[in-house]
């Protein structure tokens, strides 16, 4: 017997931030759970496919192409299935990236309705990836579905769905008010509404309180827990109201899939509307109405777009699976010659190729750096600065950056003072150039041997000494940072850091150690340009500075956190452990500033360094640029402010906002 019910239900499955093979797995799981249930028509969170969280990675085309082909697969997985699936992801269009509900049904994408409230303020920043939908009438021709904002699915029992998107909710006038006036009984809205005290009951209200003035059922999805947790919380709360009442509500915080569902009684908001003189149904309206007909019939209200065949023995006429088939001609992309043979490709993007040029650039780099930092100095009415000096790159291009700063404020290079703090891995080599160096260039020069602080501290936690591992590298960074900040407070200067972009990309750095300063001077300049802009000052100086400024050039790169080898000399160098920085800075720029693919990127490489690096070589480090790229992002998270001064750069406050627990593994594919 019809009762005039309707089984609906909320979830919100586990998530990897932009892994879209995990997501679309465990969205299958929740669509055979509710197929058990017999639900219906089953709702996922905001951007369920790709993570809501992603922030710059929604301008990676490696995510795009990821989440297409996962919808792909999620339509094809509807196709024996009598269950509406309402999924999350984003959509592109004339250059523009919409956030979209789309529904799947029977084995097809029957629509998209995208996001026309976007979230803007406070802990909110979706327009800096997505436009609002707001009057977008947009037709897919290669999967043929409609993407309207002012979109109604109605299945064959005339129940009406209507689509909001999280803010679409929270506005004075949500979307959903004029679908229900158009029709809609139900309203879903996929969500990605973050955590805080006492905002729960809160959103819980406005969901009860918009489908009583709506006379209608809200079916609530939220984001969960797997999203990234760099600022915010997510908690996957699911609600499901009926004119005012909750009638189910999933639990929050929880660890695996969670799927809320309720039966919504139809026949009753259809008799109260009835009985509600207020409520006028909208005969005039703008919403389009996708039909779609469990006897195997798609169409529109203005006729029937589509003939969709659910028995397998009728399929002669139309074969819903074929047409997904990727081998098939009608879908299957023209191959084109990408051998690069008349394409120029700059193995070092951050420096120009002209000798000339490189002087301009490099003028005009060390002059953003210290006015940056002069006007710095000057708002917080420093007396001078401190810099720790290790004798290495990017120490040296911090002191130089500051002499230049101190002589903008009209201050002396004695106001700067320089640190060096030899360690267990110091050697005369750089120990020598970091006092030369301040000799030099008049600076006042303090020196603070660290090992018997760190032994006491490696004493204090239970570390045995003999042990080099990490502990016993990262005790002596933190070591030297306690010390320049102490220092800093005490003589009332500004601490200024020395980390450069490079090993903020690779996480090269000691979280709450070298990574972090009163302000950083290198934050926004790759290694390689680190070298030049060293060599550009080593040319327009004395030939005393210029000497050490030279031999600096000359030292390899290194931290020098473990002891020297049996001559004396540094044992410990970068470029053996994480790679060439020339190839991880041309893989980071490429990345960041395009969002090239890994394929994209390595065939790249093998042009740009032919003859330098094979394609095994390049190979592996871009295996490890992309993963210590991605683990790394927590320390770019919280990193002092600093100047930019190229077109890249990894400023959690300008230009790369991403989540600290984004998945990797869709873009090492």
């Amino acid at each position: 017997m019809d009762y005039g019910m309707f089984r609906a239900a909320a979830a919100s499955p586990k998530l990897k931030v932009a892994d879209t093979t995990y997501n679309t797995t465990q969205i299958k799981s929740v669509i055979d759970k509710a197929v058990a249930e017999n639900v219906r028509l089953l709702v996922t969170p905001e951007l369920s496919v790709t993570g809501y969280t992603c922030a710059d990675l929604f301008f990676s085309r490696t995510l795009l192409a990821a989440s297409d082909k996962a919808l792909q697969e999620l339509a094809e997985y509807t196709f024996d299935k009598d269950i509406i699936v309402v999924v999350g992801a984003p959509y592109q269009s004339h250059s523009k990236l919409y956030n979209c509900a789309f529904v799947l049904y029977s084995g097809r994408i029957v629509c998209a309705v995208p996001k026309q409230n976007l979230a803007n303020y406070n802990e909110f920043y979706e327009k800096r990836w997505f436009e609002s939908g707001k009057g977008l009438d947009d037709y897919d021709d290669r999967r043929e579905f409609t993407v309207n904002s002012q979109c109604l699915v109605r299945t064959t029992d005339d129940i009406v769905i209507g689509f909001e998107m999280c803010e679409d909710l929270w506005v004075t006038e949500p979307p959903s008010g004029k679908a229900s006036l158009a029709g809609a009984q139900i309203i879903v809205n996929l969500s990605a509404s973050d955590e805080y005290v006492s905002k729960a009951q809160y959103r819980r209200d406005l969901i009860s309180g918009q489908s009583a003035r709506c006379i209608g059922a809200y079916i609530y999805a939220g984001a969960g827990v797997g999203e990234s947790s760099t600022d915010l919380v997510f908690s996957g709360a699911t609600v499901i109201a009926e004119n005012g009442t909750i009638l189910a509500e999933g639990k929050r915080f929880q660890r695996d899939n969670v799927i809320t569902i309720a039966d919504i009684d139809v026949e009753k908001l259809n008799t109260l509307r009835q009985k509600n003189m207020s409520f006028e149904y909208n005969k005039d309206n703008e919403f389009e109405i996708i039909d779609i007909y469990y006897d195997g019939v798609i169409g529109t209200s203005d006729g029937v777009s589509s003939i969709f065949i659910i028995d397998d023995s009728d399929c002669d006429e139309f074969d819903s699976e074929e047409s997904f088939d990727e081998d098939d001609e009608q879908f299957a992309p023209p191959e084109y010659f990408n051998d690069l043979k008349y394409r120029y490709v700059d193995s070092h993007p951050f420096v120009p190729a002209d000798k000339t040029a490189v002087r301009e650039r490099c003028e005009e780099i060390f002059a953003i750096q210290a006015s940056g930092l002069a006007k710095r100095l000057e708002h917080v009415g420093s007396k001078g600065c401190v810099v720790g000096i290790s004798g290495g790159l990017d120490s040296t291009l911090a002191l130089l950056v500051s002499v230049e700063a101190m002589r903008l404020v009209g201050k002396a290079p004695s106001d700067i003072i320089g640190v060096t703090m030899p360690g267990f891995g110091t050697t005369d080599r750089t120990y020598n150039n970091a006092l030369d160096l301040m000799n030099s260039l008049g600076v006042t020069v303090r020196e603070i041997d660290i090992k018997a602080a760190c032994r006491q501290h490696m004493a204090d936690i239970g570390h045995d000494e003999s042990i080099k591992d990490i502990t016993y590298e990262n005790t002596q960074a933190r070591e030297r940072t306690q010390i320049l900040f102490d220092l800093a407070n005490k003589t009332g200067c500004l601490l200024v850091g020395t980390g450069d972009l490079s090993e903020l990309a690779m996480g090269w750095c000691t979280y709450n150690g070298d990574h972090m300063s009163m302000y950083g001077v290198n934050a926004s300049v790759p290694k390689t340009l680190v070298r030049y802009l060293v060599d550009y000052v080593a040319s327009v100086s004395d030939e005393r500075t210029k000497a050490i400024l030279l031999d600096v050039l000359d030292t390899p790169v290194s931290p020098e956190l473990l002891p020297p080898d049996k001559d004396g000399k540094i044992a410990q160098k970068t470029e053996d452990n994480i790679g060439p920085y020339e190839l991880h800075d041309f893989f980071l720029y490429n990345f960041v500033r395009f969002g090239f693919s890994k394929e994209k990127l390595q065939r790249l490489a093998e042009k740009a360094f032919d003859g330098k690096y094979d394609s095994l070589v390049i190979a592996r480090w871009l295996n490890v640029f992309l993963k210590r790229f991605f683990i790394s992002q927590f320390k770019r998270s919280c990193i002092p402010d600093s100047p930019k001064v190229g077109s890249v750069s990894l400023s959690p406050r300008g230009d790369w906002r991403m989540p600290s627990d984004a998945s990797f593994d869709e873009f090492l594919k």
